[in-house]
Order: C-alpha cells, then structure tokens, then sequence
C-alpha cells in the first residue's frame, strides 16, 4: 500500500514538473518572438485595471500605443492554471502593432500566486466565463472602446467560444488557439459509476473540485457556440496530444464563419516557426478590426 501511495505522489508532482516547464518553454518561446517589434518606434501605455469577477478582484493590464484613436479592445483570456503573465507579452507585441489589449487572469485560474482572487478549487469554466463577461462589461462603460475582439487560448478559448455564444452582439469577432472543446468529454471521464464526481481531481497536477465537473457538463458547448454568427478564426497543432485537432474540426462545421488553420508538428502551445506562423494568421485577422 505504502509503494502504491509512493508511486501516485511520485506520479502527480512528475505531472506537475511536466506542466510547468512546458509552460515554461512555451512562455520563453513567447517572449523571444513577441519581441521583434520592440524598436518600431511606437510608444505603449499601460496600466493595472482591477475589475470585480466570479471569486473576487480580477487582475489584469490593459496595453495601447499612446495615441491610440481606433476604438478595438482585444481581451486575451489564457489556458487552464495559467495566468495574465502567459498572454501579456503578445498583448505588448499586438500593442506595438497598433491595438490595445488587455491581459487579465481568471479568478481561481492560475497555477499557484495570482494577483487575481479565487483559489482553483473554486474556479469552473462557468466561473470564468462569468469573469470574461465582467471584462466585457467594464469596458463597455467605456467611451474609448466600443467593439470587442475575444480571443482565447485552451480553456480561455472555450471559455471565450462560450461567452461569444451567449452574447454575441457585444463581440465582434472570435480568435482562438486550440481552444480545449474536450473539456466536456474530460470530465465525464472522471465521473464515478452511480453519475456523481468526487469532491477533487487533478488535472496535470492541479486540484480542481466536483463543481469543476458538474459545470462544465451543465451545458452542451456545440450547441452554444451555434449562437455566434461572426467571423471565427481557429489556430490549432496537428500533433495536439491534450485537445485533440478533431474537436476543433467539428467547431468548424458548427460555426456559420469560421476558418479553421492547422499548424504542422505543433502540439498544445505553439513553438518556434509554428508560432511565428501563427502570430502572422492573427496579426492579419486583427487587422481587420482596426
């Protein structure tokens, strides 16, 4: 028994090493090609926007060139136990190209220390879809931005698909990189036999609760995502061993407008020239909505 509980401990902080240097890698990998813009002359502004969410205070910096005239926010909602940090330096890369963006983590969505509130525990896609129309809403009260471009990655790409579904008037287009439609299919996987979920799981190597389950099967995501009518823009790696590609192929004969790209030999999170090639499909369908 007591090799047994060895070998699960053993097992659960590999799976959490595993997760965090490939975030690492890929956040690195981010960085370097985020910054090749850097010296185009334009300045950015920032500043800390603190907005009220699902668990509590959301954290998040808003980014723009100083003399931003058009009226486009995009929103950047990240992946599961990942944070504002991970999306903010292609929000300075897109700011440099002349958008203004706003990177923010999800309450209870992040990987141990978050300026924003909530513990993982507490946090479902419900609760963070809750989060992203919190966003929307404050900045809607705005003057200075009245169209609103979503775009997600992994769980903040269903998160956003959900939000776009819901309420698709008040966003103007969806970008999404292999956005986590297996979601669903996950948590019934982790279902006990009599339909009921225990009280925690982990996902590699995070704690999440019944609620987590329970809320992501409340609802069927296809048959939301059917509500947004606007242009969809899908990026996603053929070699995805965490969503599969065929998820987003459905998302694809779902939607009335969306193109769906698939990016040779990428896994989940895009690296070297399949993020390059990524940053220019999006580049090109942000600046459509300038």
């Amino acid at each position: 028994m007591l090799k047994y509980v060895l070998f699960v401990l053993l097992f659960m902080a590999l799976c959490a090493a595993y997760g965090f240097l490939r975030f690492k890698k890929i956040s690195d990998g981010y960085r370097v090609a985020f910054s090749g813009n850097e010296r185009n002359g334009r300045e950015i502004v920032s500043e800390e926007v603190l907005i009220d969410g699902s668990l509590g205070k959301i954290f998040g910096i808003l980014q723009m060139p100083k003399d931003y005239q058009n009226k486009t926010l995009i929103i950047m909602s990240h992946g599961f136990g990942s944070k504002h940090e991970h999306t903010a330096p292609y929000g300075t890369y897109l700011a440099r190209e002349g958008f203004a963006t706003y990177c923010y983590s999800f309450c209870g969505g992040s990987r141990g220390k978050s300026k924003s509130d909530g513990t993982m525990l507490e946090m479902s896609v419900l609760t963070e879809a809750e989060d992203l129309n919190a966003v929307i809403d404050h900045f809607k009260k705005e003057e200075r931005f009245d169209k609103f471009v979503l775009f997600g990655q992994s769980q903040g790409g269903f998160v956003s698909s959900y939000v776009a579904g819901k309420r698709p008037d008040d966003v103007t287009a969806l970008m999404m990189e292999y956005p986590a439609l297996v979601i669903q299919d996950d948590a019934k996987k982790r279902m006990n036999p009599d339909g009921t979920f225990p009280e925690t799981s982990n996902i590699m190597g995070m704690k999440i609760s019944k609620k987590y389950n329970e809320d992501a099967l409340s609802f069927d995501i296809y048959d939301v995502i059917k509500g947004y009518k606007k242009e969809v823009l899908i990026i996603h790696g053929d070699c995805d061993q965490i969503v599969p590609l065929s998820y987003s192929q459905r998302a694809q004969e779902v939607y009335d407008n969306c193109k769906l790209i698939v990016l040779q030999g990428q896994n989940h999170g895009f690296m070297g020239d399949g993020l390059k090639k990524a940053m220019e499909y999006e580049l090109e369908f942000f600046n459509r909505y300038r």
